[in-house]
């Protein structure tokens, strides 16, 4: 064997060396309605090295809860968070995915990377493909971003007004105030796919508590509070503009935009992408599609082409913004919210602090309420 092919070999051993050691997913699965369909995904997602947490929307009322904790009582490594009540548009979205991410923190286990996903989605791969996908891509977070201001300036009303959550909506009529001093608002989706070190950073960074303080009284912060948290602080991560979802955006009457329910004749847009996951479904309007989609759950992830944006303060054209290092040594984590614990089935912990809103109330017109774009959970 000559020194070229001993190389080669010894290349080859160390590719299937890393594709044996793959990568760990946690998952946060927010669910409010729709229990067999969520037990259905929750099969499609399950992996025994991934870990696996659910939300149940406090509206989902008890018959549903019970029923999903009994079937989760069969699969190892699952957890059920501390129930709240989410409210569509108001912060209590983001609080839930906050407290999520920092309860998967607190387990004290070893996972690479966190996904958030609903009850109504579905993955468009199996975990071997996406765990592999995901291996390939250590240290990317995908996250869909854009300068809110220059690109989407429609829906600036939505963080320069100043809203009260209730428990049913919200309260009063918004009024105008100044946004964050020296900070670029930027904005894409409530879906993600971050990294251990990018969670990390957005629970116990002091730096993330003003945007967390600000955002607590603004519209739809699930479409921008995660993506301008990372764009104006010193978090160095990579981070891609790409979600990996598919989702079809289309009217809605009075509100601009809702995510398109998927029946078979999708198919194709579902197949020809590059995504992960799809949204949305409902097996009361079309119970064959995920039939079809699952016969090419094994098949290899077709090749992307790179989505190009301007990258941060560089005014250059990057697929990935790459954030410059940043001294990270003096975080201050005293003001950080701290989840209370307690413990639940199964002996584990979980938080339960609330947000601390006011309220409002739909039932008062928002100021250009065409500009809100709906994003159903």
């Amino acid at each position: 064997m000559t020194g070229n092919d001993m190389k080669a070999e010894q290349k080859e051993l160390k590719v299937e060396t890393a594709i044996l050691k793959q990568v760990t997913i946690a998952y946060l699965i927010l669910v409010h309605r729709f229990p067999e369909q969520f037990k259905r995904l929750f099969k499609a997602l399950y992996h025994p090295e991934n870990y696996y947490l659910i939300h149940l929307d406090k509206k989902t009322g008890i018959g549903i809860y019970e029923d999903i904790e009994e079937f989760l009582t069969d699969f190892p490594n699952t957890y059920i968070l501390e129930s709240e009540n989410v409210v569509w548009g108001g912060y209590s979205m983001i609080q839930v995915e906050l407290n999520g991410i920092k309860y998967l923190l607190n387990l004290n286990i070893k996972w690479d990377f966190f996904i958030n996903l609903s009850g109504q989605d579905y993955p468009l791969k199996s975990q071997k493909i996406i765990r592999e996908y995901l291996t390939k891509n250590i240290g990317n977070n995908f996250i869909k971003i854009e300068n809110q201001l220059t690109k989407r300036p429609d829906t600036m009303n939505r963080i320069e007004n100043y809203f009260v959550e209730t428990d049913n909506g919200f309260s009063g009529v918004p009024y105008k105030r100044a946004y964050l001093k020296d900070v670029i608002p930027y904005i894409g989706g409530q879906w993600m796919i971050l990294t251990r070190e990018c969670c990390e950073f957005i629970c116990n960074s002091g730096e993330a508590k003003k945007f967390k303080d600000y955002y607590l009284n603004t519209l739809i912060a699930d479409e921008s509070f995660f993506q301008t948290v990372l764009m104006n602080t010193s978090f160095d991560g990579k981070l891609i503009n790409d979600d990996k979802r598919a989702i079809i955006w289309i009217p809605d009457g009075d509100i601009k935009l809702r995510p398109k329910t998927f029946t078979d004749e999708d198919i194709n847009f579902l197949l020809e992408g590059d995504n992960l996951f799809a949204r949305k479904f409902d097996d009361n309007i079309d119970n064959k599609i995920i039939d079809s989609m699952e016969s090419s759950f094994d098949l290899p992830l077709n090749k992307a082409k790179q989505i190009i944006m301007p990258a941060a303060n560089t005014g250059c054209a990057l697929a990935v913004i790459v954030k410059r290092k940043a001294d990270h040594q003096n975080i201050d984590r005293q003001n950080e919210r701290q989840p209370t614990l307690r413990k639940i089935k199964r002996g584990v912990s979980q938080p339960t602090s609330r947000h601390k809103n006011t309220t409002f109330n739909f039932a008062r017109p928002l100021q250009n309420p065409s500009s809100t774009r709906q994003l159903d959970r």
